[in-house]
């Protein structure tokens, strides 16, 4: 089955102010996406709660590379440092949080080479 082509992370680096030189990468794992899941987050909720929920995204994606980074800098890095937020990193954020979720799911176009897939056997 063909791999689809990984999302590549977002990284940054603060260039001033209280945080200036810090680097961060963003992204999303399995274990990050389900401890996000855990905490009651529905990604597709940031769209209708934009000021409560894309703060809890921006923080979820730093769990992947900075799990002891507080909420309370997470946010602040967002609101001092990003707002406003351009679409075009929202939007990465998105494809980001989503990729270990269409890592394991089948699309359209990769249904028929996951049914394909040599190590099962199904019988329906």
């Amino acid at each position: 089955m063909a791999k689809k082509e990984k999302i590549n992370p977002f990284k940054f680096t603060i260039n001033d102010g209280e945080y200036a030189g810090e680097q961060y990468t963003l992204e999303a794992t399995r274990a990050t996406v389900k401890f996000a899941e855990s905490k009651g987050f529905v990604v597709s909720d940031v769209g209708s709660f934009p000021v409560t929920q894309l703060p809890d995204l921006f923080f979820y994606l730093f769990r992947a590379n900075h799990k002891n980074v507080a909420r309370d800098k997470t946010d602040k890095i967002l609101f001092d440092e990003f707002a406003p937020v351009p679409k075009e990193y929202i939007t990465r954020w998105f494809e980001l949080y989503a990729e270990p979720m269409t890592a394991l799911i089948a699309t359209e176009e990769t249904e028929e080479e996951a049914r394909k897939n040599v190590r099962v056997t199904v019988e329906m």
